[in-house]
């Protein structure tokens, strides 16, 4: 008889065993402008926790990942479940479009960004931030205002990333000219700045010294710094702070999947990720890398630059043709 309800045991273990294997997994598909390295290290993480969800990922720029979307939608084919990009511009529109899934995360209450979605329509997930790469060689007092790049001391040697090229120097260039007004491109052009290309060419040419110093991303110049470019990196007064959104697309059939994929992006542990790829993380107990030149977010939030986004994406165009002009001249 014990034998007999061991056996049944057994039999009642190996049917769960099976069921278990065989239930279907949740499905994810992340569309995202970040490192692949990036994703892919939260992903292993992410998996590690949640083994119920199968995830996928596609990488690509913010604009071929918004075009490819909208292709999706007018097919009504929609593979996007989860959109994370840098292109804070891109998330007001959809949402105005109303093209994302209203959520807020039971981790959004820790959440530090001069940008906010009370609605929940989109959440920042990190804080990207530029401040001022410069060749080591060439400069040996590093500025600490907006005014000191306007010294001799730079003159023909300082450059910004084409706004054209760049969504990263498209929003830079809008903060520069709300804070301190288009006069103060004109003085740059003044003393000889110019328009470089992509956000990272512009640090190469810092870096080989055909440039003294640039407006760089923060992980872009820290991940050369650590390879041994001659390169310092620093914050000026005013600082300029882009988050990095990530939305949840309205229609997607795994809204429970992509639920849980915010949440982990916004807890300690991926942000714990995410402040280890040299850029700032979205909460105050999560630390940043050290002796690298970032600051805390705290720190970035109270120095950031103010922008209106919904202002910045109807002028988009003319501020890119302004620019172009003033630089080129």
């Amino acid at each position: 008889m014990k034998r007999a309800i061991t056996l049944l045991v057994l039999v009642a273990m190996l049917g769960l065993t099976f069921a278990a294997a065989a239930a279907p997994k949740m499905q994810l598909m992340v569309y995202t402008s970040m490192k692949e390295v990036l994703i892919s290290e939260l992903i292993d993480a992410f998996l590690k926790k949640n083994p119920s969800v199968r995830v996928d990922y596609y990488s690509a720029g913010a604009g071929k990942l918004m075009a490819k979307i909208a292709t999706e939608k007018q097919a009504n084919a929609l593979v996007c479940d989860v959109l994370w990009t840098s292109e804070v511009p891109d998330f007001y529109q959809m949402k105005a479009q109303g093209a994302l899934e209203p959520y807020i995360s039971p981790e959004a209450k820790n959440i530090v960004s001069p940008v906010k979605d009370k609605e929940g329509y989109f959440t920042p997930a990190r804080l990207g931030t530029l401040g001022v790469a410069y060749n080591t060689n060439k400069v040996k007092n590093p500025p600490k205002t907006w005014d000191d790049l306007l010294k001799p001391e730079f003159k023909d040697g300082f450059a910004i990333a084409n706004p054209a090229l760049s969504g990263t120097s498209m929003v830079s260039v809008g903060m520069i000219v709300e804070n301190l007004g288009w006069e103060y491109i004109q003085k740059l052009r003044a003393n000889g700045a110019l328009m470089g290309q992509g956000s990272g060419q512009v640090v190469d040419d810092t870096a080989i010294g055909d440039l003294k110093a640039c407006l760089g991303v923060d992980y872009i110049v820290i991940n050369k710094i650590q390879g041994g470019a001659s390169l310092g990196f620093t914050y000026l007064d005013k600082m300029l702070v882009i988050p990095s959104p990530v939305a949840i697309l309205k229609g997607t059939k795994n809204l429970e999947a992509a639920k849980l994929w915010v949440d982990f992006m916004l807890s300690k542990e991926g942000q714990t990720i995410i402040a280890n790829s040299f850029t700032l993380p979205i909460r105050a107990d999560v630390p940043i890398v050290s002796g690298v030149g970032l600051v805390t977010p705290m720190e970035a939030e109270k120095r950031a630059m103010k922008l209106d986004y919904i202002k910045l994406m109807s002028e988009k165009e003319a501020t890119i043709e302004k620019f172009t002009s003033i630089m080129t001249k």
